[in-house]
């Protein structure tokens, strides 16, 4: 039987190195969906994982974007004969007009502060939950409960391990119809277990190091697209700053950071979006389509990336999409 160690060499070999971070985001988030279409009935986890993931990858790219001051416009300004409803109905787009403008004006400060040390944690974050995670979960594909139980240390066991054994249980409840629905439950709790190991374990001391600015920019862009999963699958956008409101997650007073906010999003909103898509998956449908892609590291569709960037450009505060193709 291999050691923990053994097992995440395993998995360290197959990855590009720290720095190349797109590329090592691209292979984690593999990862992850991998392990769901091998074993979809029991590693739910993985699957939001994936997509959680995923968004990740979106996040670091949109950070290039922004260290680019040329691509950004200065904050614009409430024209004054506006009525206080249309400014209010403008409000939440100033706001994150004057974020995302921050940069420009301070481009040697904030946005190195940001763009560095922000996005420095938060692709440590990404590479830490697959470290405390993903040797887990080859270890229960290829040698079942056993190999984690005998590797398991001291902070996994109140929740991965646990997780695990739950999920082990109800899978052998899989096979008697009349005890199906119970272990499909019982799985379920098994995973958000293992929600809780990453939420509660290994990203606290991480994001407790995130700076203001970084902590409204990561809350702004925590979503998981699960609309993406195609037409169909019921899938649709989980978005940290949409559950709370975005004035109430600009202004600071919630934020994706807070283990207590970040936990209400997740048993909210998130878990019951997941659920609704998850509840389509099957050989061929979008939700499987959309795995697939994830763990064959193919980039989304040019055209959808274009219309995506051009419909966030105007609320960033950002210049025409440059990267939008020419229709004819």
């Amino acid at each position: 039987m291999r050691t923990k160690d053994e097992w995440k060499q395993i998995l360290e070999e197959t990855l590009p190195p720290k720095e190349e971070h797109v590329a090592r985001n691209r292979a984690i988030t593999a990862y992850y969906a991998k392990w769901y279409l091998q074993k979809p009935d029991l590693l739910k986890w993985a699957g939001m994982a994936s997509f959680a993931s995923f968004q990740v990858g979106v996040g670091l790219a949109l950070a290039a974007m922004l260290a680019a001051p040329d691509m950004m416009i200065t904050t614009a300004q409430p024209d004054k004969e506006e009525n206080i409803l249309d400014l209010a109905l403008k409000l939440p787009g100033l706001a994150l007009n004057v974020f995302f403008s921050i940069p420009v004006a301070l481009h040697d400060a904030a946005t190195r502060e940001l763009l560095r040390n922000d996005l420095d944690l938060i692709k440590l974050g990404n590479d830490e939950i697959f470290n405390d995670i993903g040797w887990a979960h080859l270890a229960y594909i290829e040698e079942g409960l056993d190999a984690i139980k005998a590797n398991a240390s001291e902070h996994e066991r109140e929740y991965m391990l646990r997780g695990f054994q739950i999920i082990d249980e109800g899978a052998k409840m899989l096979d008697d119809p009349e005890k199906r629905a119970a272990g499909e439950k019982q799985i379920f709790e098994g995973n958000i277990s293992l929600l809780r190991q990453e939420q509660l374990q290994t990203l606290p001391p991480i994001f407790a190091r995130v700076t203001m600015l970084g902590r409204v920019f990561s809350s702004v862009g925590s979503m998981l697209d699960f609309a993406s999963a195609g037409f169909g699958s019921g899938g649709r956008v989980s978005s940290f700053s949409f559950h709370f409101g975005n004035l109430t997650v600009i202004a600071g007073m919630r934020s994706i950071t807070n283990a207590e906010d970040r936990w209400e999003w997740i048993e909210q909103d998130m878990l019951p979006a997941w659920k609704q898509v998850e509840a389509s998956f099957a050989e061929g449908s979008g939700l499987h389509r959309r795995l697939v892609a994830m763990a064959n590291q193919e980039p989304a569709p040019l055209h959808q990336v274009a219309d995506l960037m051009n419909t966030l450009y105007p609320v960033l505060g950002m210049k025409a999409n440059p990267f939008a193709p020419v229709r004819a």
